[in-house]
């Protein structure tokens, strides 16, 4: 079917078109959804309240760029507004490829560590590092798709981050000694 075709039908709130819609992207936005928080449940909730922004923010939908990519925006969107919300998630990042020397760290200073503490350590990161962290890392894109994003080679971001993440892992234990020095 043709996309503007369906893109008019669901501004006139005609239920054929948004019935096509759905089936068309749903899918695939269900896949998002599930890489955001892991729960079938809560993704299909998820779902739900995608479809329903589309729905009432169509005309705000401007024709220049993809469709699929502004659906795909709505839906991450979505997710990560309810993260944000959930008091129930935390959000983790392995330790593994983290050196030993950590080991001499009294650990209750972690928790003292605030979260802008952690946003500046990101924020001092050069730009391409941390341009891969926060797609990755927050944004939760794969190499791949960051790859395509920036142009480069799949390779490239997959070095970034594990330059970032070192990085990050400076910052972090020079605050946590300086933490425990004072």
């Amino acid at each position: 079917m043709d996309e503007q075709l369906l893109i008019d039908g669901c501004m006139r709130g005609e239920s054929w078109a948004r019935k096509e819609l759905y089936e068309q992207y749903a899918p695939a936005m269900m896949s998002v959804c599930m890489r955001y928080v892991g729960d079938r449940e809560t993704a299909r909730d998820l779902l739900q309240d995608g479809f329903v922004k589309i729905f009432t923010k169509i005309r705000s939908y401007s024709g220049s760029g993809a469709f699929g990519g502004w659906i795909r925006r709505i839906f991450v969107t979505t997710a990560l507004e309810y993260l944000r919300s959930s008091e129930n998630t935390r959000l983790s990042v392995g330790l593994d490829g983290y050196d030993d020397s950590l080991e001499d760290i009294n650990y209750s200073v972690l928790d003292r560590l605030s979260a802008d503490d952690l946003l500046a350590c990101v924020a001092q990161l050069p730009p391409g590092y941390r341009t891969v962290f926060n797609l990755y890392a927050i944004e939760g894109y794969t190499h791949s798709e960051i790859a395509e994003m920036l142009h480069v080679q799949e390779a490239t971001s997959r070095s970034q981050f594990i330059r970032a993440r070192n990085a990050l892992q400076k910052s972090v234990q020079s605050l946590i000694r300086h933490e425990n020095a004072g």
